[in-house]
């Protein structure tokens, strides 16, 4: 297969990534496992240097020179985060270490703050196991209990499935924007929707999603709005809880230390004001600064184009596996971003995945940490290919090239 130029994007992005240019096992580097985690620029890799070399020192604790820079580049990074997904207030963006951690947060906040025995928490089957563990965590604290939204046989997620699901003792309902493993970008608007009619608020998984389109959250109507800075170009350990000022003001603080007070003495603790009444402790700010550059750097390079270059990447590719015999791809929602999730008949997804490792072909393989709905699928697991903007139809025809190659070793 000759390969097919790619012109979408400007010809420096894959050059702004300086790991693009390495080899593995003696061949260049054709990384297709964005879902799992993205690389980083050079402005990004740039800015945390900066931070370290003439800018660091603790946040919020001193009143000295390099602790006011400091101090700043971390509330600047909050505000980067709250223009760039539209959030009312800069004090309804919580840094936490990641999307983990920010949904570990709720469902242990809110838990605490609203959940009783009897009560039900919805989460689709379609979610990440960190959507999913966490509920699971809380129910038994709680003695509520979790109700499953399935996933149609397209591959999405249903407003009217989802409304018969409510019920009066639904507390709040957790759905994953885009799907890390069938790229199916839900209706994420209409579900919230249904949800407030009936007058249930809504966490939204958005890692999948931030990278790869616009996100406004005030347009969502999302209560709850989770994503990873490590998916998004920047350092990892640093996340974000985006969460209405309502629903806040009233969860207590999900850990306690330094930072999230306002006062202490031995008998009692006042809590602090938002943001800070959930950021305990000395959090990542670097990691978060270098998120606020990861973000200006996708503003740069224009979510528009972003997209456009992705689908256009993602149609291309999904064009050449349905030409190949003996593969099944996973999914036919009308509306997927940046993912596909396929199998080849006869060939175990660890074994491909090795065989295309040895041609420079970083894939993901396996459970891809979504049980549940492996088992919808009814499969014990997948191989995974994911795009980001630097990612290329030439990419695709080395990865159409590695799949036939694992075809003819394990011919039988």
């Amino acid at each position: 297969m000759q390969p097919v130029p790619d012109l979408r994007m400007p010809d420096h992005i894959r050059s702004d990534f300086p790991i693009l240019r390495r080899k593995v096992h003696g061949h260049p580097l054709v990384y297709l496992d964005n879902a799992a985690t993205t690389h980083k620029p050079q402005a990004v890799l740039d800015r945390i240097l900066e931070v370290y070399k003439d800018g660091y020192s603790n946040i919020h604790r001193g009143v000295h020179h390099l602790s006011e820079i400091a101090s700043q580049a971390y509330e600047d990074a909050r505000k980067t985060v709250k223009e760039f997904i539209n959030a009312p207030h800069g004090h309804e963006v919580i840094f936490t270490g990641g999307a983990t951690d920010s949904i570990n947060l709720v469902a242990a906040s809110f838990g605490e703050a609203f959940v009783e025995e009897g009560d039900e928490i919805i989460v689709s089957e379609m979610e990440h196991h960190s959507n999913i563990v966490p509920w699971h965590m809380m129910c038994r604290r709680t003695g509520a209990r979790v109700k499953t939204l399935p996933v149609s046989e397209k591959g999405t997620l249903e407003a009217a499935t989802l409304k018969e699901l409510i019920t009066s003792k639904t507390r709040l309902v957790c759905l994953v924007y885009v799907s890390h493993v069938l790229g199916t970008v839900n209706d994420i608007r209409e579900l919230i929707r249904v949800c407030h009619e009936k007058g249930v608020p809504v966490l939204v998984d958005g890692a999948q999603a931030v990278q790869h389109m616009q996100v406004d959250v005030q347009q969502l109507g999302a209560d709850f709005f989770v994503f990873s800075g490590h998916k998004i170009f920047s350092e990892t350990g640093i996340g974000v809880l985006y969460g209405k000022e309502d629903w806040l003001e009233k969860m207590p603080p999900y850990r306690g230390g330094g930072g999230m007070i306002s006062s202490v003495t031995m008998e009692q603790t006042s809590y602090g004001e938002l943001p800070f009444k959930f950021e305990a402790g000395t959090g990542n700010y670097v990691a978060a600064i270098s998120l606020a550059a990861a973000l200006d750097y996708v503003k740069r390079s224009g979510l528009d184009a972003i997209k456009a270059h992705e689908d256009d990447v993602l149609a291309y590719a999904l064009d050449h596996l349905n030409e190949l015999e003996g593969l099944t791809i996973y999914g036919n929602p009308p509306k997927r971003c940046s993912v596909v999730s396929f199998n080849i008949d006869g060939v175990h997804h660890y074994d491909a995945g090795m065989v295309l490792d040895k041609k420079g072909i970083a894939v993901r393989t396996g459970k891809l940490c979504a049980e549940p709905l492996l088992h919808t699928l009814g499969v014990d697991g997948v191989i995974r290919a994911s795009f980001a903007l630097y990612n290329t139809k030439e990419d695709v025809d080395h990865l159409i090239g590695g799949i036939k190659t694992a075809q003819t070793m394990f011919k039988t």
